[in-house]
């Protein structure tokens, strides 16, 4: 009897089922073994999660072993300028717009203390991407204005996360600010080092007219607008919750042939991202959050829809380089001659600093901009 033969007499039939190469060895999803020996969740160590505020993320973690990590979050609404021209009242966890940025490892276990401070009435809740379980760890976190839920979860699998709040209606939640990021390292290593990180996320807010005050001006607060919000037309698009906030005095900084790694996220609720470096291209894209697969090289563009993450690693060349995300109507962004025709919506980032109007009745009308690139 042949190998093959036997091989199918022993109920595996090797044309059905190929045996494991390297190719498909190198793209396994590793497997939780820590889990065995640490089932019994009161013999973890407790540790308490380095969080940050974008756009810092915590350092890698070096542990070989999982702990209880204490997460501790608090829901609040507090003003903050949106832009040079109005204040909003965001929707946040722990005070900022993304919430911060949590760093986890293979194995660990979760606790996830949830605080209601929102005086406003709203119930809030964690939904974490990362989580397996019913509504994300939702079920378990949703707290009334002046109450504390707590849950437990174990992370199973590395790659980073997003993470909002998931009580109804959950795009107004998204919405007005409550989302952030988690990255959960792999068990054994992590990616490779670089010099330094960054955590960005983009995301819309929607908003309406300011109302005329008493003496004859317009208010510098501005109100979310569920009629733009259903139409999906966004008043602006941003990085890390407001105008302006990696420009001007606050660019992401890096020396001169250092490796950058931006943790980057749509928070959407509704909006495509186009994420590129000008000038430049990532040299690693982990797309989707995927540290298992290898990644790709040498893209410059990266399309982002609504809610999805990417991890990306740069080289930095002697330049001041701009972060953009593309927000054209067709045909895009084109080579040689190109027209391009702007939405009824801007992107404020590409807004000087003296530009007084950013809804979209203050815009100037669409043009058609011709140019021959050489």
């Amino acid at each position: 009897m042949d190998s093959a033969k036997a091989e199918k007499a022993r109920g595996s039939d090797p044309i059905l089922v190929p045996q494991a190469n390297e190719a498909s060895q190198l793209h396994s999803v590793p497997r939780d073994t820590s889990e065995e020996q640490y089932k019994d969740i009161s013999v973890l160590p407790k540790e308490k999660a380095v969080l940050t505020s974008a756009p810092n993320v915590p350092p890698s973690i070096t542990r070989n072993y999982p702990v209880l990590l204490e997460v501790p979050l608090t829901t609040s609404t507090k003003l903050k300028q949106l832009t040079s021209q109005y204040k909003y009242e965001q929707w946040n966890f722990n005070g900022t717009v993304p919430g911060p940025f949590i760093r986890a490892r293979v194995g660990d276990v979760v606790e996830i203390s949830l605080t209601n401070c929102d005086e406003t009435g709203n119930p809030h809740n964690i939904d974490c991407h990362a989580i397996h379980g019913p509504g994300g760890g939702s079920a378990l976190t949703t707290a009334e204005e002046g109450q504390t839920k707590t849950g437990r979860f174990r992370l199973h699998w590395p790659g980073l996360y997003v993470y909002h709040c998931a009580a109804a209606p959950v795009p107004v939640h998204i919405a007005n600010g409550m989302y952030g990021l988690m990255y959960v390292q792999p068990a054994e290593g992590d990616l490779p080092s670089v010099d330094r990180e960054y955590y960005v996320m983009q995301s819309e807010f929607y908003h309406e007219a300011p109302e005329i005050e008493d003496n004859g001006k317009p208010s510098s607060e501005v109100e979310f607008s569920y009629p733009n919000a259903l139409r999906e037309e966004p008043s602006v698009v941003v990085f890390n919750g407001h105008e302006a906030a990696l420009t001007r005095d606050k660019p992401l900084k890096a020396s001169v042939d250092e490796r950058v790694r931006i943790f980057f996220g749509n928070a959407g609720p509704n909006l495509t991202s186009s994420f590129h470096v000008i000038g430049g291209n990532f040299q690693k894209v982990y797309r989707d959050g995927d540290v298992v697969t290898p990644p790709g090289q040498f893209v410059s563009t990266l399309l982002i829809k609504g809610k999805p993450w990417n991890i990306f690693d740069c080289h930095l060349f002697p330049a001041l380089n701009l972060t953009s995300k593309h927000i054209f109507t067709p045909p895009f962004h084109q080579h040689g001659e190109q027209s391009i025709r702007t939405r009824d919506y801007q992107d404020i980032e590409s807004l000087p600093t003296s530009r007084k109007g950013i809804l979209r009745r203050d815009l100037p009308r669409p043009q058609f901009i011709k140019r021959s690139l050489t």
